[in-house]
Parts: C-alpha cells; sequence; structure tokens
C-alpha cells in the first residue's frame, strides 16, 4: 500500500543559538506536534550589570504548552541545558537525554526545587515516539560524554540535527562517533540538517584529546608543588584523564568549587568518572599530604570572579591559596567576551609566584567542535536537501552556508536563520513563514525576567555618572518645607573635596521649592522640576549628569 503523501509543513524556529554561541533551543513543529531540542542559556553581556544568566523567551511555548512532548537535550553543557529549570517551570513536559546529560539537569531541577518532571535516559540509537514524531539518538564525540546527534522524522521527512560533535577517532572512552548511523540516514534521504557552525573558519581537523593527554604528562613529570587544573566541570573525559596522570605520579584529588565538586559526585555515581576511594581527598585534608602529592581540580577556568580559582589567585578562599611552587594548568580557551577576565587571574597568579600553563603556551586544551573538514565530512555522509547553520554568530553562519554550497547543496535550499524565525519545508519546498516572538529573558538572583532594559540602562546610568539624592520634607496639610533639602552623593563626587558644589545644589532645589507649589498633587511636577533643572546646572558646571532622585516626606 503506498504511503499517504504529507500535506502538511514542518515548521523549525530557532528560540536561541543563531548569532550566537550560547542559548541553543531549536522547536520542531509538525501539526500539533511539538518537540524542543535543547534549553540553553549564555553568559551575560558586559553591559548587562548584575545579570547572573541570560535565557531565551519561550513566550511561543507557552502559548502552545499542551502541544510540547518533550525536550530532547544533545548533551550537557550550559548552553545547552542551563536554561531547564527556568523553562520547565513555565513549560513542563518530559525530558530525554543520555545518562549523564540527564544527571545534570537533575542537579539543576532539585536546586530550583522543581519536581514532576519525567525524565528518560536514552542509549545512542535509540528511538522514541513524541506524537507524529521518531527521534533517534546518535552518538557523537564531544568535550562531555553522552553527547548525540538527533535523527528527527514526521510525515513531511527527516531532519537531523547535528549538536556539537567533533570527529575524534581516538576518544578518550573509545567510543569514536556513529558515522555509520549518519551514512544510512544519508543513504535513505535527508530532508534538512541543522549543523553547528562554532569552528567552521578554522580549517583542518580539530586535535585530538589524546594531545592534550601527552601534555598533562609532560606537566606532571615536571611538577615540583602542587598542581592546579582550573577546567569546565562538565569535561568528564578530560577530567578523567587528569585524574588518571595525577594516580600515576602518586597525586590524590581534590575538587572545589561548587559546580566542580557536584558534577564529579555525579559522574561518580553514574559510572562516568573513576577515582579509587584512597585517592580522593577533601579539601580540608590537602594540608595532610606533601605538596608534590596534591592535585586540586578547580573551577575558574573563565576567570569568574566567585569560582575557585580567582578566589585563590586573591587570597579569598576559605582554605587554600596560590604558593610559588604551583603549577597552575588553565585547561579551556576564554569564550568570547570573558578574555579580560582571565587575563587578570592569569596576571594575579603569576604575581603569586606561580609557575602557569595555558592554551597559548601548550596543547592544555582542544576544541569539543568541528573544524571545516570534519564539517565537510558531515555534509558528505547526510547528503541533506535543504541546510540550516546554526550555533554560531552570523558571520560563522555565512561560512558554513557557504561551505554547504561548496558540497553541493543548492543555494537556494540554505536558509541562515534569525532567532524567532519560522522556517517551514517538506520534500518539495523550503520558506520562511512568520516571526514569533522572542528575545531574551535575563536571571538575576531569584528573578527571572524582572530585569528590563529600564533596570539595566539605570545600573548603567549609576555606575557611569554617579547618584544624587535629593531629601526633603514637607507638611502636606499647609505646604510648607519643614526640613531639608539635604543632598546625599554616591558615586559622584567627593563631597568633602566639593563642598561648594554640593552647597550651590542645596541652593538651587530650595530655591525650586520656594517658588513651587508645595501641595501633594503637585509633588510629581516638583520632582520632575527638580530633576530637570539640576541635572542641567550640574552639567554647565562639571559636565557630568548624575541620576537624581528626589525624595518628598510627608511630615
Amino acid at each position: 500500500m503506498k504511503k499517504k503523501e504529507s500535506t502538511s509543513k514542518l515548521r523549525i524556529v530557532a528560540l536561541g543559538g543563531v548569532d550566537e554561541i550560547g542559548k541553543n533551543m531549536y522547536v520542531f513543529e509538525y501539526e500539533d506536534d511539538i518537540i524542543v531540542v535543547d534549553c540553553g542559556s549564555i553568559f551575560p553581556k558586559e553591559d548587562m550589570l548584575g545579570v547572573d544568566l541570560v535565557i531565551p523567551d519561550v513566550s511561543y511555548l507557552v502559548g502552545k504548552k499542551k502541544n510540547v512532548r518533550g525536550y530532547l537535550l544533545t548533551h550537557g553543557h550550559e548552553d545547552h541545558i542551563g536554561a531547564t529549570p527556568y523553562i520547565l517551570r513555565q513549560v513542563p513536559a518530559p525530558v530525554y537525554g543520555t545518562k549523564l546529560t540527564l544527571a545534570l539537569v537533575d542537579i539543576k531541577l532539585k536546586e530550583h526545587r522543581i519536581g514532576n518532571i519525567p525524565m528518560q535516559v536514552v542509549q545512542p540509537r535509540d528511538t522514541i515516539q513524541l506524537g507524529q514524531f521518531t527521534c533517534q539518538f546518535i552518538h557523537v564525540s564531544h568535550s562531555i560524554a553522552g553527547a548525540c546527534a538527533i535523527a528527527i522524522t514526521c510525515p513531511a521527512g527527516t531532519v537531523i540535527h547535528s549538536g556539537d560533535f567533533k570527529i575524534d577517532y581516538t576518544p578518550i572512552d573509545g567510543e569514536v562517533m556513529d558515522l555509520h548511523t549518519l551514512a544510512a540516514y544519508g543513504e535513505r534521504g535527508v530532508m534538512g540538517m541543522l549543523c553547528e557552525s562554532t569552528n567552521v573558519e578554522r580549517p583542518g581537523f580539530t586535535m585530538s584529546e589524546l594531545k592534550v593527554g601527552a601534555t598533562f604528562d609532560k606537566m606532571f613529570q615536571e611538577a615540583k608543588g602542587r598542581v592546579i587544573v582550573a577546567m569546565f566541570a562538565s569535561n568528564i573525559h578530560r577530567m578523567q584523564m587528569v585524574i588518571d596522570n595525577a594516580m600515576r605520579y602518586g597525586r590524590r584529588v581534590c575538587f572545589v568549587g561548587r559546580s566542580m565538586v557536584n558534577v564529579s559526585h555525579v559522574a561518580m555515581e553514574i559510572g562516568e568518572l573513576h577515582i579509587p576511594d584512597d585517592y580522593l581527598i577533601d579539601v580540608d585534608d590537602i594540608d595532610l599530604f606533601d605538596d608534590d602529592q596534591v592535585l586540586v581540580m578547580t573551577t575558574g577556568s573563565q576567570g569568574e570572579p566567585m569560582a575557585g580559582l580567582t578566589r585563590m589567585a586573591y587570597a579569598e578562599h576559605r582554605k587554600l591559596q596560590i604558593r610559588p611552587s604551583d603549577m597552575v594548568i588553565i585547561s579551556a580557551t576564554p569564550i568570547p567576551g570573558n578574555e579580560k577576565f582571565i587575563s587578570r587571574v592569569i596576571n594575579q597568579l603569576y604575581r603569586c609566584g606561580a609557575t602557569v600553563v595555558y592554551s597559548a603556551m601548550a596543547e592544555v586544551h582542544v576544541s569539543g567542535h568541528a573544524c571545516q573538514e570534519e564539517l565537510k565530512l558531515m555534509h558528505a555522509l547526510v547528503r541533506p536537501k535543504y541546510f540550516v547553520p546554526v550555533h554560531g554568530e552570523y558571520r560563522m553562519l555565512w561560512q558554513h552556508a557557504e561551505l554547504a554550497e561548496s558540497m553541493g547543496t543548492d543555494r537556494r535550499n540554505i536558509i541562515i536563520p534569525e532567532i524567532g524565525q519560522v522556517i517551514e519545508m517538506d520534500e518539495h519546498s523550503l520558506s520562511l513563514g512568520e516571526v514569533v516572538p522572542t528575545g531574551t529573558v535575563l536571571v538575576d538572583g531569584l528573578g527571572v525576567g524582572d530585569v528590563g532594559n529600564v533596570v539595566l540602562r539605570d545600573r548603567k546610568h549609576l555606575s557611569e555618572e554617579g547618584l544624587i539624592i535629593v531629601a526633603m520634607g514637607i507638611n502636606r496639610d499647609d505646604c510648607r518645607l519643614v526640613s531639608g533639602p539635604d543632598i546625599v552623593s554616591r558615586g559622584f563626587i567627593y563631597v568633602r573635596e566639593n563642598e561648594g558644589i554640593i552647597e550651590n545644589v542645596r541652593d538651587l532645589a530650595r530655591q525650586i521649592l520656594t517658588e513651587s507649589d508645595l501641595s501633594g498633587e503637585n509633588w510629581p511636577d516638583l520632582k520632575n522640576r527638580l530633576k530637570d533643572e539640576l541635572r542641567r546646572f550640574i552639567f554647565d558646571k562639571i559636565k557630568r549628569n548624575p541620576m537624581i532622585l528626589p525624595i518628598i516626606l510627608d511630615i
């Protein structure tokens, strides 16, 4: 019997992860069924003062939450799972991923006290059915265990989402990327592919993780004191490699930093990380061992102010301080935007007299992302009819589109996506649909979405120009000034050395109050006049523009 041809199109929309590195979230919609691939966060930009985290705006999903059949997670990095506790609270649905990925998600959900979210562990090559979607997980090599590509099939056709990957023929765990399954899909025919673009600017192949292992072995031979390794806590394979080297040279292992401790414990519980009990020590017991018997694995490879390495470097850690005999290895490259933070930490480590090794000096880090030749191999195996580059800044997406064209994909069948732009496809056509509501949501402490552009603008203004408070007491009954105006300066000028300017501001405020109607219903107008005239006066005097905050007390 001939299969009935689909009359509906597959709709794909990126709620994050395009024109940026991070915040990955891709919605696949066919008729009344929706699945979501990844649920990531991103570091705040420099102008997002005080913001802890940036996550996707899921207003589109909130309006269709009854249609969401599940979340499929490619792997456990923050840019792919970091938003799960915030978004699952708004749009709950079952979550699918490999063992380590879901273990890391479970930590987040418990921290945020979110329960009743079904989570199903899958193995590579497992297939799950979600509504009209048939989804198969395909093992890929990356810088974290359990990374997968996902083949998504619906009546409109098959689309492959690459996830983050590199083609490593000598991976630490011995599990080579499943090129056979990808090639089998290519033979059967793939309608579309979404493929990561992080390293598309780099020619050749990404170096194997084994190269890093050889470097660590050499470093451990040379180290005379403690070895302190800063790296991403989620890079379990590299963590195991470092630990194996430490044990070979008789060193005990100590984990420092909340995420490093949490992830290592979870990885040991599920069998992804192996450390004999007598080699694992607590930070409180470090001084019981000679320096040449200690390895410290810590967070802080990006120079984060509150991370373990930064606090050690600036003598702010409660147990550990950097010593001149220490060897500090930073096993990461700076994420774009973090360069200045890690540079400051490296400079401080040198001031402490430590031996510092980082990626500019030795092969202590390799990327987990595919370079040009690996991307070409992916295109050659999958042979998609339509191609959508993802996971990269716009220049990367553009260059990946050119690479796809060089591999034989018709340029008319390539779309460089924008966040929120709906892409519609079936076997016969590729087109753009409407733009759905989207954007970014800022997480600040326990507040989610309550910090917007106005708040950020005020924070920036305060950080650059400071604040003047004009406080006064007015009797509402007889419209009489009872006290003040008092002038308080914060971050504007040093009052003791600029008493003349402060007195001039007080005199002008008093004059405005004398000339104004002080009845209660006019207080909003009075505040606006104070702000406008004081701002003009201060700018004329010293060319500064502080925030002016009038406070009227009813006395």
